[in-house]
């Protein structure tokens, strides 16, 4: 069983925006996501753990704009490679599923497994000018 911890609060500057819980201690779980160029940089940290992965802004927004909700299945798009991979989902009350995952081998990986709010969520969606209801 998966344990996605929830961020509900954001903080946003002209290039970056940041999510956290309402709790904001050092801590707990942080979401920063920031423009630079043809990609978008995701460092997901929790504690002094952090993830980073910088998909392609297009594909991105593409998966975003895909998302929909599947009965029985926490995430069911993915972007990034075989190595260092974002998982998405939403769940039935609109709660967006990230799943930032970095994969040792066969023998292993590493997850960071966070839940954004539905209100969290449409700040993220209007951040990256992508409609609530999924379409760019």
């Amino acid at each position: 069983m998966r344990n996605f911890q929830t961020l509900d609060t954001s903080k946003q500057t002209a290039d970056s925006l940041e999510f956290f819980t309402q709790a904001a201690d050092d801590d707990e779980p942080r979401l920063a996501i920031r423009r630079e160029g043809i990609y978008i940089t995701i460092s997901a940290s929790y504690g002094p753990l952090e993830l980073a992965l910088r998909p392609r802004y297009e594909e991105f927004i593409r998966t975003l704009t895909k998302l929909a909700v599947v009965e029985g299945l926490l995430t069911t798009r993915q972007v990034g490679t075989g190595q260092a991979q974002l998982s998405l989902g939403l769940t039935a009350s609109h709660d967006l599923l990230l799943r930032l995952t970095i994969v040792a081998d066969a023998t292993g990986h590493i997850s960071l497994n966070l839940k954004l709010t539905p209100s969290a969520r449409e700040t993220l969606y209007s951040w990256l000018e992508v409609s609530p209801n999924g379409k760019g």
